[in-house]
């Protein structure tokens, strides 16, 4: 024996993954590799198939072959891979992957009966046990290509002739040029790229890794279970549709759990939704990792719980929630588990499990195949030691068989023997995962498998052009015993047919198009769980009954799981520093801006027009703002401008009535009644500015405004320079001055200087006069209606024109204050001209200052504040002298010095 072949006969499982790393992609180390993994195969294989005889085989024309996971893996830590011996047998039968293997047999005993497809041919099969494990996996494989795989009888490895003839093709028994196997995607994965170079077809029945679509790395692999990425990306259009934006995953410590999530996790951004934690779980450590995982689910805020995981994976992970009274997730389970009838009938996890929603392999019916399952018996196929196992596991007896004698996996070299079979058990009656045909699924995809072999084999065998002279005669038609491998690959790219059931089935790739159910857990009356389809996903579109669903709280209310709740209307969502964007706080929208939906990223600012409400979900017009009649300001403004001129009236009617008195007349009393006059235009000239601003309101209120205090202040100056002219006449030789300034000059000068700012404000209207405006850049929710200074030139020039005359005003009225009589009018306009000039010396920083309909406000109170002083400070003292004090009301009280 050669020192490789005592390091397979010593440690089978290291040695055989050296061959992977040393034969993949060369042809010529697969051959040896064959060869000694012969050897490493029999001294496995001549051990425990001795015991159990495991496997299933078939005699025909072309034999395919097939591997399955027919019996459990015993525990790691139960393994003592130093010692003798060096695999333990495994410990139990799987009744799932038992009825895959007759789904197998019965496809190909259809298929031998059908007068169509592969005419003239028998198909066989040859059908051996991985128990799950890679290592055996690979060994079987190479067994079944090698061709030799019966005669396990001797620990020598085979000579290359014995296993290849001189012109390459393989001898000895008859090889399998296809392998229908690959219980899981790292299995797929070391079959095709193990057979690879050999070019031997791998068709899988459940590795749905999507690293398998690729054709450069796996060119002879294909599969009947779609890719992982159609379940992951229908997982997350649910997760999307059903706004759970706080999703925490359990998944498998593999190539199907990390592919899945990663997959999962590309679909999701952008979408608004996050993963809350993510745990991992090896089948090796699963009772730590379950317990691990079950603390992080009961911690999280999360409700919605993704899992990839195998079923057995998540039964353990349910019980430890069971343990901690978590019922309260929403599962979203993988088709791993989905369908799972051992967590279904589990009735210690029904509260965990209620509700799980998940997607599954496509279910469909195979005509007759519950049928052939109820009918069989050990007795018409003694050769089948897998059904004796089953027999003896669910009746509890020994069936009497040819066979009889050999020992089960199931049954312990010191159990006691069980007793005989009466003969008259059926499975007619029987009710377990082996004879429950009601859907599917796996077992579909297994006998859809050997359609899909029958069909490229039929293409391969059928050489339409055998007999055509043009054919080369170097080129022959492949025969059943001489079938070329890269030529079944070809046509099995090519298959394109319309299996049994009536579906048109084809390879894109390595993939078949993406059909899955989508399933729902829901509880019965009795407290159970049963399987309820409510939709499908077809490719990329998600088809669903969505009132059909039972939740996990047992309504139909859909779940929240979100880490921070919806921002509501009238808020934005600001995102939380170091954390995910899912997990965000709601900032009220700011003035002036809007959103009208639930979950704004961000707030819209309204139109010029339009301003937020007081809840930010909309845009309001904005209110109208001017300086009103109906406002306390207006009111109150409008009070002081009407009193003012009631006042002015009184007084005027006071002079009326005391005309001829000396007060009144002295100092030209008509200027005085036109004083009275000017200031009671000032006063109501002030009305012109409240209301709304229209075009004629905002030019006549200027105008009136400049024209009504320059006639006023003309007034006072003609007044001054009268007092002036009348104590300089008194002199010697001054006499024919007051001739020169006689009532007719004083009317003439007061009309002078009152045309002047006509002029001005004609000028000024007529260019570029004031006009309406929306003021809206200041008073938010409000458009401020004011009167906009199309020209500041123009008023500037009203305004200054009355600063000038009150200037002079004041100069000359200084100058005769100190005049010796008695009573001296000049003091009374000294002390009146500068209240004038100081309220309007505050006025223009005020103004200018002012916001809006203020500015306005200041305007008419620095023209009451003026009126009011001249009014009081010259007409006061008077009408005090005349209503209360009649007796100094003579002239020679007022001409006494």
């Amino acid at each position: 024996m050669s020192w490789f072949s005592l390091l397979l006969t010593r440690w089978p499982s290291s040695a055989l993954y050296l061959l992977l790393l040393g034969v993949v992609g060369r042809e010529v180390g697969l051959r040896v590799g064959l060869e000694v993994a012969h050897t490493a195969m029999c001294s496995r294989w001549g051990a425990l198939m001795e015991q159990s005889k495991q496997g299933l085989s078939q005699d025909g024309d072309v034999v395919i072959g097939g591997l399955f996971n027919l019996h459990y893996l015993p525990s790691v830590t139960d393994q003592d891979f130093t010692k003798p011996p060096y695999y333990k047998p495994c410990t139990g039968l799987d009744l799932a992957p038992l009825r895959y293997i007759y789904a197998m047999v019965f496809a190909v005993g259809e298929i031998n009966h059908n007068a169509i497809l592969l005419p003239g041919v028998r198909l066989s099969y040859h059908i051996l046990d991985s128990c799950g494990r890679h290592p055996w996996a690979l060994q079987g494989a190479l067994s079944l290509v090698g061709g030799d795989s019966h005669s396990c009888n001797s620990t020598a490895p085979l000579p290359h002739s014995a296993v290849y003839g001189q012109t390459g093709e393989r001898r000895g028994g008859p090889p399998v040029p296809l392998v229908i196997g690959g219980a899981s995607s790292t299995t797929g994965k070391i079959l095709s790229r193990t057979l690879g170079p050999l070019s031997v077809p791998v068709i899988s029945y459940l590795s749905s890794c999507p690293c398998l679509s690729d054709r450069h790395k796996f060119p002879n692999f294909f599969r009947t279970i779609p890719s992982d990425v159609y379940q992951a990306r229908a997982m997350a259009r649910l997760a999307i549709r059903f706004h759970w934006t706080w999703v925490g995953a359990v998944v498998a410590n593999n190539d199907y759990g990390r592919l899945a999530i990663q997959e999962f996790q590309k679909e999701i951004q952008g979408a608004g939704v996050c993963l809350a934690f993510l745990e991992t779980v090896s089948r090796e450590t699963i009772v730590r990792d379950a317990r691990r995982a079950a603390v992080t689910v009961q911690a999280s805020t999360a409700r919605v719980i993704l899992i990839f995981c195998w079923y057995t994976d998540v039964r353990q992970l349910f019980l430890e929630l069971a343990k901690r009274n978590v019922t309260d997730r929403q599962f979203l389970a993988s088709e791993a588990w989905s369908t799972s009838g051992e967590l279904l009938q589990n009735l210690a996890l029904s509260k965990v499990a209620s509700g799980v929603l998940g997607v599954a392999i496509r279910s469909s019916s195979i005509p007759g195949f519950e049928n052939y399952l109820r009918s069989l018996h050990p007795s018409h196929r003694p050769e089948d030691e897998l059904l004796r196992e089953f027999w003896e596991k669910e009746f509890g007896c020994r069936p009497e068989t040819t066979q009889s004698h050999a020992t089960p996996l199931s049954s312990s070299p010191h159990s006691a023997p069980l007793p005989p079979c009466s003969g008259t058990e059926s499975l007619e009656g029987v009710q377990n995962l082996f004879t429950d045909t009601s859907q599917l699924r796996v077992t579909y995809n297994v006998y859809l498998a050997v359609y899909v072999a029958a069909h490229a084999l039929h293409s391969l065998l059928s050489c339409p052009d055998r007999d055509s002279p043009s054919r080369s005669n170097s080129s022959t038609c492949s025969s059943p015993q001489n079938i070329n491998p890269i030529e079944l690959l070809q046509h099995l790219n090519k298959v394109n047919f319309t299996t049994p059931q009536g579906e048109k089935f084809f390879f894109q790739g390595a993939d078949i198009p993406a059909v899955y159910d989508l399933v729902n857990w829901q509880t019965t009356p009795e407290g159970s769980l049963k399987l309820v389809l409510i939709g499908r996903v077809d490719g990329f579109d998600l088809h669903l009954n969505q009132s059909a669903i039972q939740w996990s709280t047992g309504s139909n209310q859909v779940p929240v799981s979100v880490c921070s709740e919806s921002c509501p209307p009238g808020t934005r969502m600001a995102s939380r520093k170091g954390e995910p964007v899912c997990c965000f706080d709601c900032i009220p929208c700011a003035e002036g801006e809007v959103s009208n939906e639930t979950g704004s990223l961000q707030c819209e600012r309204c139109p010029s027009e339009f301003w937020s409400n007081a809840e930010r979900t909309a845009c309001i017009p904005r209110q109208l703002d001017f300086l009103s009649f109906n406002e306390t300001l207006g009111i109150t403004l409008t009070t002081a401008a009407v009193s003012g001129a009631v006042v002015t009236a009184a007084v005027f009617v006071v002079f009326l009535c005391y005309r001829h008195t000396p007060v009144v007349r002295a100092n030209n009393s008509e200027l005085s009644f036109l004083l009275l006059l000017s200031l009671k235009l000032c006063f109501l000239c002030s009305l012109v500015f409240i209301g709304r601003p229209s075009v004629w309101s905002c030019r006549f209120q200027q105008a009136a405004f400049g024209i009504s205090f320059v006639l006023c202040v003309s007034c006072l100056q003609v007044k001054t320079i009268v007092v002036l002219a009348a104590f300089r006449s008194a002199r010697p030789g001054a006499g024919a001055l007051i001739k020169w300034f006689g009532p007719g000059q004083q009317r003439g000068s007061v009309c002078l200087f009152t045309c002047i700012q006509v002029l001005i404000c004609t000028i000024w209207l007529s260019l570029s006069p004031p006009v309406p405006r929306r003021d809206l850049g200041f008073q938010g929710s409000k458009v401020t209606l004011e009167c906009a200074m199309a020209s500041v030139v123009g008023f500037s020039m009203v305004l200054g024109y009355i600063g000038l005359l009150a200037c002079i005003c004041l100069l000359l009225a200084f100058l005769a204050r100190k005049l010796p009589d008695n009573f001296n009018e000049a003091k009374l306009i000294t002390f009146s001209m500068l209240i004038f000039c100081a309220v309007w010396v505050a006025f223009v920083p005020a103004y200018i200052s002012s916001p809006g309909k203020y500015a306005v406000a200041v305007e008419i109170f620095a023209i009451l504040a003026s009126s009011y002083g001249l009014l009081l400070c010259i007409f006061a003292p008077k009408c005090f002298i005349i209503l209360l004090r009649p007796e100094r009301n003579t002239k020679k009280h007022l001409m006494a010095k």
